[in-house]
């Protein structure tokens, strides 16, 4: 078989693309075949304008690359940068008020003023608390309670307005008294009874109570007496006298056996109690509810109370020379 005759190569249909040569600026720009486009990076930035030289073929241009030449430019010194970034949003003045806020910045000044107004704040909630304790025992308290509350307050008022008004007389009888040296001895000397009568030096006698607690079960206890000597003397009670024994601001009680101790002198039931002042004021201190009669019955103890016109506290105390305190007067 000849050369003719041999059956001709099959041949690709599509012809391999060909490199094609770097060409001048001025050359035209020949399109690359279909589907073999050269992909170019987004950063890459749009080409410049060409110069009339480079459009008349003047100097050669450096043949493009796939990626553009990194070029580092610094900024000039006179140029200012940009306060944000080109994704960063512009700060609001919320956002300015939190960046200045936080990260905290204390100074020692702040820190003082920081303590100072905790402590404040801690007492006014201590003063509170105290205050609203009061106020919910108040509104808790029964009717009979609230009134018996206001009789005390009304009666120590009054009793207050009574010692100033005494007070306020015997200044002006000395100011009024022509000898004011024998107006002072005469208040001297009724002052020293007065003072007496609370010492349980002088015998004294007046209007009061008498009160006797039966107790054959033997449980009464010597707190129950000093309760009842602390509710008398809240209610203005002035001479109190205990089975012949004088009760002072210094006496003090404890068990003893069988009975009770009042300032070491054992006393025995039936305890008995002279009390002088006034009986509108010291039987109903007695029996409130939830006091003292009250209390004592709860421990199967038998209590009578008694007014009386006539109190006779005839118990007396010897009169005790203080060991360092002297008179000012001396």
């Amino acid at each position: 078989m000849s050369e003719r005759e041999q059956p001709e190569t099959t041949r690709p249909a599509v012809t391999p693309p060909r490199s094609v040569p770097d060409t001048p600026a001025s050359a035209p720009e020949v399109p690359p075949p279909a589907g073999l486009r050269r992909e170019l990076p987004a950063e890459v930035p749009p080409a410049a304008p060409r110069t009339a030289s480079e459009r008349t073929g003047a100097r050669e241009v450096p043949p493009r690359t796939a990626h553009a030449p990194h070029v580092s430019q610094k900024p000039q010194a006179s140029e200012t940068p940009a306060a944000h970034g080109p994704g960063e949003p512009e700060l609001t003045g919320r956002r300015r008020l939190v960046n200045g806020l936080w990260p905290p910045r204390v100074t020692r000044a702040q820190l003082i003023v920081a303590l100072l107004l905790f402590g404040l704040g801690f007492g006014l909630a201590v003063q509170v608390a105290s205050t609203s304790d009061t106020d919910s025992a108040l509104r808790g308290a029964r009717q009979e309670d609230l009134v018996r509350i206001l009789d005390e307050l009304d009666d120590r008022t009054e009793r207050l307005e009574d010692e100033k008004q005494g007070l306020e007389k015997q200044r002006e009888e000395l100011e009024n008294s022509s000898d004011q040296a024998e107006e002072a001895r005469r208040q001297t000397i009724e002052k020293e009874r007065q003072l007496g009568v609370l010492a349980g030096t002088v015998a004294a006698q007046g209007p009061g109570i008498e009160m006797t607690i039966e107790d054959t079960k033997g449980t009464v206890e010597s707190d129950m007496l000093l309760d009842a000597i602390q509710e008398l003397r809240a209610a203005g009670a002035e001479a109190i006298q205990v089975n012949g024994v004088r009760v002072v601001a210094g006496t003090y009680l404890s068990d003893a056996d069988g009975g009770v101790s009042v300032d070491g002198n054992k006393i025995k039931s039936p305890y008995r109690f002279k009390v002088i002042g006034k009986p509108q004021d010291l039987e109903p201190a007695l029996n409130i509810p939830g006091g003292v009669v009250q209390t004592l019955e709860k421990e199967q103890a038998t209590v009578t109370v008694e007014r009386t016109d006539k109190i006779v506290v005839d118990a007396l105390r010897a009169p005790k020379r203080p060991d360092y305190a002297r008179s000012s007067s001396q």
